[in-house]
């Protein structure tokens, strides 16, 4: 599709001086595109994670040519791979929300795809539980929530009938969903790629999209390859090595895209909603022979997610996250790049016992594990109420074939079937 594509990737730099914080804090004046290649084509999906995937694939079966640019070395490198791997029922959601509508629908088209195409997933149900008689109001809402949104067989338990399911759970009363499960994200986003890739899609890794400007009503996009914006240490102007003029630009960059919309030059940024990140991490359950549990188990949400809820992978690891801590200070070079800090420190465990210890109070000390950590991108911050998926097309920017997605987050990968 692009056969200068190798060839014109390349580096083309200049020398200046600058101070490097000074030059992440002004990238797109240090960009200088004059002497770079130039390519048309059909449309370009930017991002490589879940939502990218299904959004190429989908565009390429309708005969659309498809070139989808990810900044890591292989597909679902950053939000897709780093969660819990559920597969929700829309039950959080406000009724007729993007969230809802999509959640419910795509769970349904998750299911059957997972089926028909041998990715591993299990239907296991979940518990949502209220530990105290203050939250059992709570429980009773999302109950009613759930229902409008058209969640099948929801049940609301007393706690005896949740205790007898799982005698090692703690609770008052207990909400039943049993369309809940789980997925195995690598082998379903393995499974879409190849769909993608089969219907001519072209997947270029280690290119990243730093900016781009409007020109006679199109969106021309610069792009460098990783390694080059990794060693660039602002000393000197960045040059993209290509510049891109697709007829459709999708913005699903995840982390990235409201950092990369901002550099979308002549896109109004008014329009640009703001971004929060919210690091949690996870910790798995050491020296257990057989899980505690055999349903997903959750807590009553919390501001900024759904608490330290208990998750089962497919082979029968638990692990318990996420947990909520608030970021900033993430320059869009390292957002870009996906060099946030995904570390998980041991002494986090202990803010970690006694929230689980509400339901599950046979808990032993020491016996978390570190596991992994993920990053949301928010369009919510604290304290904030939770906002909807956020999608903007010409209607909205008034730019025509670019779409932009913003706080695509949870339940992102049960609903990217049907988004």
């Amino acid at each position: 599709m692009l056969p200068r594509l190798r060839q014109t990737l390349q580096s083309l730099k200049r020398t200046a001086t600058i101070s490097k914080a000074q030059a992440i804090k002004n990238l797109s004046t240090q960009i200088k595109k004059e002497d770079a290649p130039t390519e048309k084509l059909d449309c370009v999906v930017i991002g490589a994670g879940v939502v990218g995937i299904v959004i190429a694939r989908e565009l390429a079966s309708k005969g659309r040519e498809v070139l989808v640019l990810e900044s890591a070395s292989t597909f679902g490198t950053g939000t897709s791979s780093r969660n819990s791997e559920v597969i929700h029922a829309g039950i959080y959601y406000p009724p007729d929300s993007l969230k809802a509508l999509f959640c419910v629908r795509g769970r349904e088209l998750l299911y059957r795809y997972c089926y028909e195409h041998g990715v591993p997933c299990k239907q296991i149900g979940k518990l949502i539980v209220a530990t105290g008689p203050l939250e059992i109001s709570k429980l009773n809402e999302l109950m009613n929530r759930g229902t409008q949104n058209g969640v099948d067989n929801l049940k609301m338990l007393e706690g005896f009938e949740a205790m007898k399911m799982e005698p090692e759970l703690q609770c008052k009363k207990a909400l039943l969903s049993p369309v809940s499960g789980i997925v195995d994200s690598h082998s379903l986003m393995l499974s879409l790629v190849g769909e993608a890739e089969n219907n001519g899609t072209t997947f270029s890794y280690n290119s990243t999209v730093i900016g781009g400007h409007l020109e006679g009503n199109c969106l021309h996009l610069y792009i460098v390859e990783s390694k080059d914006l990794e060693n660039w240490n602002g000393d000197y102007p960045l040059h993209p090595e290509l510049v891109l003029v697709p007829k459709l630009v999708v913005n699903s960059a995840g982390l990235s895209s409201l950092a990369l919309a901002k550099r979308f030059h002549g896109l109004n940024n008014g329009i640009i909603p703001p971004g929060f990140f919210a690091r949690g991490c996870y910790f798995t359950l050491s020296s257990t022979k057989v899980p505690p549990f055999e349903h997903l188990i959750y807590p009553i949400p919390e501001d900024g997610g759904l608490g330290v809820h208990v998750t089962l992978d497919l082979d029968g690891q638990l692990k318990f996250g996420p947990d909520v801590e608030w970021i900033d200070g993430i320059d869009d070079v390292s957002s870009f790049l996906n060099k946030y800090d995904y570390s998980v420190s041991a002494s986090r465990a202990e803010r970690f016992y006694p929230e689980i210890r509400k339901y599950y109070p046979n808990l032993k000390d020491g016996s978390l594990q570190p596991g992994y950590s993920g990053i949301r991108p928010k369009v919510s911050g604290p304290q904030q109420s939770p906002i909807d998926f956020v999608i903007q097309g010409e209607d909205i920017h008034g730019v025509p074939g670019l779409v932009n997605l913003f706080g695509i987050e949870s339940p992102g990968l049960t609903a990217r079937l049907w988004m």
